[in-house]
């Protein structure tokens, strides 16, 4: 078996052979990308790092190969600590350490839910500039003494009311940052039925939507990125998954716990804790957790060990194939999350 390691870039790759103990290198332009597959034996493996187009590369060798790994470059250091950092090196590392099976897999995404997710970051950025759009409308009022609500800018008869407010050269400046946002807005619904009609489908989509505080949005988010939910052995697993479990520092006798740890996708992170911040309103169970929290560590901590639990409940409902309603009358998993 050749064991194959391969530096991927946006024109180019580096492909490192290692067969018999002996490495040989090339380099190969992605617009010759057929002579590459054309060497590919049914008993090579080939290892390639988690990169923009690694899912391209994968689609392609898949089917030729024996075995492919696509790396996750935050756990494997070894290429980005390097002292000699060359694409020639980097292609040997893969393949030295594939052959020695020592490499962390990433997951590979189904084109489907690569769609999606690209739907799904293209909202956040429309959502981030029609927030930038919204503060500059404030301050600009400010400037002028209006003091807008917060809320004033969020229906379309509010964004035509604030231009009734000003007049000569800021008119014209809130003319344009109004149209922009109306713009904005009807890009996000257009996504928004997208998403609802493909993201509708996926399994375990219907199940997340029944549970209170959880967003259309989010539920979606988060079957894109938990995926087959038996990949995660407990709710434990998941909740690291998306960095959500505290740091811990076990050293000798001293053991110290500290913040969460941040890892994975901050967005959804993110929308847990705003699912979190609705469901202690509408959720029995995770109200009460919150309340009791609350009382002893204060709201900041509360809410993060709501949004932990939420995340708890969104494990049971999809490893279970349950609806919520199936949840609350298991007294054993509400047990599991109570306080």
């Amino acid at each position: 078996m050749r064991h194959i390691g391969v530096d991927l870039h946006s024109t180019q790759i580096t492909v490192c052979y290692l067969e018999n103990d002996e490495y040989t290198l090339e380099k190969i332009m992605l617009t010759e990308f057929d002579k590459f597959t054309a060497k590919l034996l049914p008993s090579d493996s080939i290892a390639v790092e988690a990169t923009t187009n690694s899912n391209w590369f994968y689609a392609k060798c898949k089917d030729l190969v024996a075995k492919i790994v696509v790396v996750n470059s935050a756990i494997f250091k070894v290429i980005a600590s390097s002292c000699n950092k060359t694409d020639d090196n980097d292609a040997m590392l893969l393949a030295k350490y594939l052959s020695n099976d020592m490499l962390p897999e990433s997951k590979v995404k189904d084109p489907q839910l690569l769609h999606l997710q690209g739907l799904l970051d293209i909202r956040c950025l429309l959502v981030k500039q029609r927030t930038m759009n919204k503060n500059q409308i404030h301050a600009l009022c400010l400037q002028q003494g209006i003091k807008l609500k917060a809320s004033a800018l969020d229906s379309i008869k509010g964004l035509n009311n604030v231009l009734n407010t000003t007049e000569g050269i800021l008119q014209i400046t809130l003319e344009s940052l109004v149209r922009v946002i109306k713009s904005i807005n009807n890009e996000i619904k257009l996504i928004d039925t997208k998403l609802a009609d493909e993201g509708g489908k996926l399994p375990g989509y219907e199940h997340l939507t029944t549970i209170k505080g959880l967003g259309a949005t989010t539920a979606i988010m988060l079957v894109i990125a938990i995926g087959n939910i038996n990949n995660f052995d407990s709710n434990k697993k998941l909740a690291a998954y998306f960095g959500l479990v505290p740091t811990v520092r076990n050293s000798n006798e001293t053991i110290k716990h500290g913040g969460i740890t941040k890892k994975g996708d901050a967005k959804i992170r993110a929308n847990l804790v705003q699912c979190a911040i609705v469901a202690i309103k509408y959720n029995p169970i995770l109200g009460e957790f919150y309340k009791k929290l609350k009382l002893k560590k204060g709201h900041g901590i509360a809410i993060i060990a709501t949004a932990r639990k939420l995340l708890t409940i969104i494990y049971a409902t999809l490893k279970n194939g349950w609806y919520f309603t199936d949840f609350c009358n298991n007294q054993r998993e509400i047990k599991a999350i109570a306080w």
